[in-house]
């Protein structure tokens, strides 16, 4: 059976074609995972479940970095093999179970002093494990995209994520109980793993065995620590308004949060489809280094700026007409009180998606370790502005408090990518004098 279903996710005619399709629908059912799932609980258990499930991926998510660790794309990279499969894999074992060690801190640290309760905290933790499932799958898909198998990897994942969603919502809809519909699905999604993921990742490999080499492990670490920052930072400072709410206030105010703020979800869902397919065709441009091509990839610029800001506009319209009903009938709340938190919301969906456009656009002209300086700053004003917007003015401080975030970020790293390219700018201008000045001399 397992050689079947090996040979089954393995079957393709075209391999890239293949990858491009089953990851796009890897990437959104894990998009789609908290929103359908916390829609389903706010109808069935109502809104005190709701904010628990809610804080519950969010909490996971961000705790979700430890245990990847930021090394998916230095493995699938490493063509070269610096690093075996065996010490990714060794390495992915040291972060999951760190990742299970900041789980239970997390949850410890909510029962003593944000109220968890038990039930709460055991949701929680269950919802931590399924995402460590996760995190500790990803080494296996590492290793197929480095062997050229991506699509296989992306068949798994797209299969089991999917899985997930229905087995939550079924069990959930039939007890009504979400502890127990998160144990059921976390043992589904680790027998779903193992029949996956591990057996097919058997082809790829020499051996599954975990390999602890202290150097590897220390060099994995130190490859790894700027991205495992940037991508901890970053799903923090999204999520820091959740967060605040979780501290501050109850689970029913954290349901009806997350219920306008699903929105914004989609913005950011939609801007990572729009521009992270744009990413090749733009290195290719900046790697040709001339004034022409410079000037040509600030036009593109320019030009997908003012798309941004036209779907930043059409946010605003309809969340200004159609948003508060339809969330409504989605999440069976009444929302009409929080209009104005809606649009305050959406003002912030403009300079998110300049955000992930902006760090896309870093990371192409490699300037990746301002990433970390544009997320720590906007962190640090998330832990200091908490208090005062959240704790001192509910849901309407909670929603300035993102719109503004946002905007810090956005501008930050706007100048981050500012100073980069007019580096560049100076640099082809010199080089293209300096022949010039030659061709003279000749």
């Amino acid at each position: 059976m397992l050689d079947a279903i090996s040979r089954l996710l393995e079957r393709t005619r075209n391999i890239s074609r293949s990858a491009y399709i089953w990851n796009t629908v890897s990437a959104m059912m894990l998009a789609l995972q908290g929103p359908v799932i916390q829609a389903v609980v706010s109808r069935t258990n109502g809104a005190t479940d709701f904010g628990i499930i809610s804080i519950a991926f969010s909490a996971a998510t961000l705790i979700m970095y430890v245990g990847q660790y930021g090394l998916r794309r230095f493995q699938a990279s490493d063509v070269k093999e610096q690093f075996s499969f065996e010490e990714y894999h060794g390495m992915r074992v040291v972060t999951c179970l760190l990742m299970i060690v900041a789980s239970f801190v997390f949850c410890a640290y909510g029962m003593a002093f944000k109220g968890y309760s038990s039930f709460k905290f055991a949701v929680v933790f269950t919802i931590c494990i399924l995402k460590m499932i996760t995190a500790y799958s990803d080494v296996y898909h590492g290793n197929m995209q480095q062997k050229g198998r991506f699509d296989v990897a992306s068949k798994s994942t797209a299969i089991r994520y999917t899985a997930e969603i229905i087995i939550f919502c079924v069990i959930v809809a039939i007890t009504r109980d979400l502890l127990i519909s998160a144990l059921v699905t976390v043992v589904s999604s680790a027998v779903m793993m193992a029949l996956l993921s591990m057996n097919a990742g058997s082809h790829y490999c020499k051996s599954l065995k975990p390999v602890f080499k202290k150097s590897a492990i220390r060099g994995l670490f130190i490859e790894g620590f700027p991205l495992f920052v940037g991508m901890f930072l970053n799903t923090y400072v999204s999520n820091a308004p959740r967060y605040a709410i979780d501290t501050y206030l109850t689970d029913d105010v954290q349901a009806v949060f997350s219920s306008i703020f699903m929105p914004v979800f989609v913005v950011q869902v939609a801007s990572q489809f729009i521009f992270y397919p744009l990413i090749t065709s733009y290195a290719h441009m900046w790697s040709k280094e001339t004034l022409d091509t410079y000037n040509a990839f600030v036009k593109r610029i320019y030009k997908m700026s003012g798309l941004v800001i036209g779907l930043a506009v059409l946010g605003l319209v309809v969340a200004a007409t159609i948003g508060i009903p339809v969330l409504s009938l989605i999440f069976k709340l009444d929302l009409t009180p929080y209009k104005k938190e809606l649009m305050i919301i959406m003002l912030g969906g403009g300079p998110l998606a300049f955000s992930v456009y902006f760090s896309t656009i870093i990371a192409i002209i490699r300037a990746q370790k301002s990433l970390i300086v544009c997320y720590g700053v906007t962190s640090v004003m998330a832990l200091a502005l908490s208090g005062v917007f959240v704790k001192g003015h509910g849901i309407t401080g909670a929603s300035w408090m993102y719109a503004l975030l946002m905007t810090v970020l956005a501008l930050s790293l706007f100048v981050a990518m500012l100073i980069r390219m007019k580096k560049q700018r100076r640099d082809l201008t010199k080089t293209e004098a300096g022949y010039e000045a030659g061709d003279l001399v000749q």
